[in-house]
């Protein structure tokens, strides 16, 4: 399958895909890519414009380099690389490097990519280290994700790194929507993309251009809706669906976003799946409010 190259690639919807694992008795559950090659097919149908593999929803950092380079072959052959970003993050800047030459090699059109992440990097490091990931040659989007990787990609530091030519948009997970406006102020031409499902209309209409998105996995269609209605400035429909699916977009922001994704998309009659170890099933009373959130979308009509 191929497709035209997008002006501007990671632009518009594109899913954090989770990934499917299969239902065997080995405790790390060999990755299915038949389902996985089958999801990216479903997304693109259903309205979105890419896919993410390799991200934390997609639960990269469990999975062996041989997995990890097929998950991305995978998803190139199903949907094209103009459709797919895959996150190149690694403990180490060459090995970061080697995943982002790994997916313009595999035809992919941009890579995402976390700042230093097996410490507390400082300004210096991170600099450094998008440098040297950027000599692959792709293009970059930063994930700022200070609650996991406790290094902050504040506007100051977006706007230095955009300003150098290493990055070319952000995904902002901070939850601080203040920040929107600030990035606008000092680095106009870098593109916001919502990165956390739960601020998504709050970013929206502070001018985000993009959405890499984890609730899409389960209810594309209906979040890929109120993605336009929130960037095209119709409110009325923004709000009344923000307000019927915010009970499980809120869980994107959760330690266990992996499993309830995973949980919605069983029960609207996708593939979710097991998870691979040290991630654990959800407690019962997790479970619960997941799936009844869930059902209730799906009464809506939003499944």
């Amino acid at each position: 399958m191929t497709t035209a190259p997008r002006p501007r690639p990671w632009r518009g919807v594109l899913v954090a895909t989770a990934l499917p694992l299969a239902d065997d008795l080995a405790d790390n559950h060999s990755v299915d890519y038949d389902k996985y090659a089958e999801h990216c097919v479903w997304l693109v149908e259903n309205g979105c414009d890419g896919v993410v593999p390799n991200g934390s929803l997609g639960e990269y950092q469990v999975l062996t380099p041989e997995e990890r380079a097929k998950v991305v072959e995978t998803a190139v052959a199903a949907i094209g690389g103009a459709r797919v970003m895959p996150g190149v993050a690694a403990y180490g800047s060459a090995e970061a490097r080697h995943w982002a030459e790994q997916a313009r090699d595999a035809g992919c059109a941009a890579v995402m990519l976390l700042p230093p992440n097996s410490y507390r990097a400082d300004e210096r490091s991170v600099l450094a280290h998008y440098a040297e990931v950027a000599k692959a040659g792709v293009p970059i989007v930063a994930y700022n994700n200070p609650i996991d990787t406790k290094v902050d990609l504040v506007p100051e530091l977006l706007a230095k790194l955009h300003g150098e030519g290493y990055i070319h948009a952000v995904k902002e997970f901070s939850g601080d929507v203040r920040r929107a406006y600030r990035l606008a102020e000092l680095a106009p031409e870098l593109d916001l993309l919502i990165g956390a499902d739960d601020v998504l209309l709050e970013l929206a209409v502070a001018g985000a251009k993009g959405w890499v998105a984890g609730y899409p996995n389960a209810l594309p269609s209906a979040s890929v809706e109120l993605y336009h209605a929130a960037v095209d400035g119709d409110l009325d429909t923004a709000k009344r669906l923000y307000a019927q699916l915010h009970p499980l977009l809120r869980w994107d922001s959760r330690v266990e976003f992996v499993q309830a994704i995973k949980l919605s998309m069983d029960i609207v009659g996708r593939y979710g799946g097991a998870c691979r170890p040290p991630r654990v099933p959800l407690l019962p009373e997790q479970e619960a409010v997941v799936r009844a959130a869930t059902e209730k979308a799906v009464a809506a009509g939003l499944a």
